[in-house]
């Protein structure tokens, strides 16, 4: 088997670290790592595999020419900067940040719904919205089989979703103090507020499901909205979907559909209070879907409860399910 030379940027992040714990739990083929952070990380020891790596400071002359495939998670103000200097040393660039998603020409892949998007790609390949990601394989089965004529998200979105520091805020209300990242005390609360408010009175985190769902199902006109809501939980987002479909469709034949897709699981039995719940899919890579019922109220309307790893399947193991599909289309 061929192995690649794979860096990654943001090595001592949360998802960074989580990137390091993916590629060995999938056994990713490696020949070389590079491990990139700031000059505040630089030095820093990180082990995997057996070996002792040496965080390498983020700057221009640092950038390799052998590198196959690089893993950016390091916002998107770093994405902007190194994404094309990475890209124009000539590697492929994976890039978990917001700023390249929206970009006409990049792809924005969940692997099970759209992998085609990576055919032709120009060496950056955008990783979605955590929240978007375990949302889009179950509206692709629902696309294909009945197609999609509404969708409203409500999000339950644990602090991991703010990386380390929203953390560090649950944990600091827990003993009393007060939260330096978010505007409220999140432990006990629910804070409505996930992303800066835009001039439609949405968040930010609201417009990027609406516009990243459209764009990675290819269909721009689908009506969507969100609202998403910060809980105080720690790890495992959770959505709320409303849908209404284009056909008329049998609940047990959806339920089958589901239970087909790779990827999803399905946890959907009432009577022995059975469903998803983020303490469960904490450290697991699949989509968990229950709660599936008729929405009683419109002509083929359904809703559902998915409930996903947020920093896993949500961020990491996405990004490198990508650069797996990269290799396994021989487009890298």
């Amino acid at each position: 088997m061929k192995k690649y030379n794979v860096a990654i940027v943001g090595a001592t992040g949360l998802v960074g670290r989580t990137f390091l714990k993916v590629l060995k739990e999938r056994n990713f083929p490696i020949e070389n790592l590079y491990l990139y952070a700031s000059k505040r990380s630089a030095g820093k020891i990180v082990e995997f595999g057996g070996k002792n790596y040496t965080v390498i400071e983020l700057k221009d002359e640092n950038i390799r020419e052998d590198i196959h495939i690089a893993l950016f998670s390091a916002g998107g103000g770093i994405s902007l900067e190194f994404a094309p200097k990475f890209r124009d040393r000539g590697a492929v660039v994976v890039d978990n940040s917001s700023a390249w998603r929206m970009e006409k020409d990049i792809p924005l892949v969940v692997p099970e719904a759209n992998p085609e998007a990576l055919d032709g790609h120009k060496g950056i390949i955008a990783n979605c919205n955590c929240s978007t990601i375990q949302v889009i394989p179950v509206l692709k089965v629902l696309q294909d089989k009945y197609g999609l004529k509404r969708v409203v998200f409500s999000t339950y979105q644990a602090v991991a979703g703010s990386g380390q520091k929203g953390i560090d805020d649950l944990e600091a209300n827990l003993r009393g103090e007060p939260s330096k990242g978010y505007p409220h005390q999140i432990a006990f609360n629910l804070i409505p507020h996930i992303d800066v408010f835009l001039d439609n009175g949405y968040t930010k985190e609201e417009m990027k499901m609406v516009q990243e769902t459209r764009k990675i199902l290819n269909l721009p006109d689908l009506r969507v909205t969100a609202t998403c809501v910060r809980v105080p939980v720690r790890m495992g987002h959770a959505v709320s979907i409303n849908v209404e479909l284009e056909k008329h469709f049998d609940l047990k034949d959806v339920i089958k559909a589901f239970e087909e897709k790779e990827g999803v699981i399905v946890r959907d039995d009432v009577s022995e209070n059975i469903y998803p719940m983020p303490i469960e899919a904490a450290g697991t890579d699949e989509i968990y879907v229950g709660r599936i019922r008729r929405d009683e109220s419109v002509e083929s309307g359904l809703n559902l409860w998915v409930v996903a790893d947020n920093i896993r399947k949500g961020a990491a193991t996405n990004t490198i399910q990508i650069a797996e599909t990269l290799i396994k289309k021989g487009v890298i």
